[in-house]
């Protein structure tokens, strides 16, 4: 993959109704992909993104105190992941370092090969949590990551009820729909 370099352009959200615009410094690659962009955590975050694979949509705050959704094109969608799976290619990983006292920055680019499961997955419980581990890990290394999810249980929200203070508002998807169109099992 080559990298060709950064440019910083002022991108916007919007939902028709409502929008959010900020500078995203994007590095910009020469690679068969299907994807345009890739958007990184640090503009998620900074945008306070709430993102969802599975509904395929994104919701953010708008400056107004309200919520702006963002909704996918399904069909767009599962071509890329059709497209993606028809090649198989490794992962490209791109890191960024700052080096020496002048701050240059040096872009290093390593290919992986995707990464596949090794053998069976076994489901853990502690305490009423459940969980999944891979067969092939080890005991050492099973009992390692089963030691620190039982320290740190409470860490991790197991349910929507373990995050009482996000705003349901916020957080809650809804099915898109037609009301006149009766529902078949």
């Amino acid at each position: 993959m080559e990298v060709r370099g950064h440019v910083e352009l002022r991108t916007n959200f919007s939902n028709g109704t409502s929008s959010r615009t900020i500078s995203i410094r994007y590095l910009v690659v020469n690679t068969i992909s299907a994807y345009n962009m890739l958007l990184g955590r640090p503009s998620l975050n900074r945008l306070g993104v709430v993102a969802s694979t599975r509904h395929m949509k994104m919701k953010l705050p708008s400056l107004e105190g309200g919520v702006i959704v963002i909704k996918s094109d399904q069909k767009a969608a599962r071509k890329c992941y059709e497209n993606i799976l028809k090649n198989k290619r490794g992962i490209n990983v791109v890191t960024i370092q700052a080096h020496g006292p002048d701050r240059t920055t040096r872009t290093e680019v390593s290919s992986e090969r995707r990464p596949e499961l090794d053998g069976e997955v076994w489901e853990k419980e502690i305490k009423g949590k459940k969980f999944k581990l891979g067969s092939s890990l080890g005991q050492e290394m099973e009992d390692q990551i089963v030691e620190v999810i039982a320290r740190h249980l409470n860490a991790f929200a197991w349910t929507a009820s373990d995050m009482p203070d996000i705003n349901l508002d916020f957080l809650c998807h809804k099915l898109n729909m037609d009301e006149k169109v009766r529902p078949v099992i």
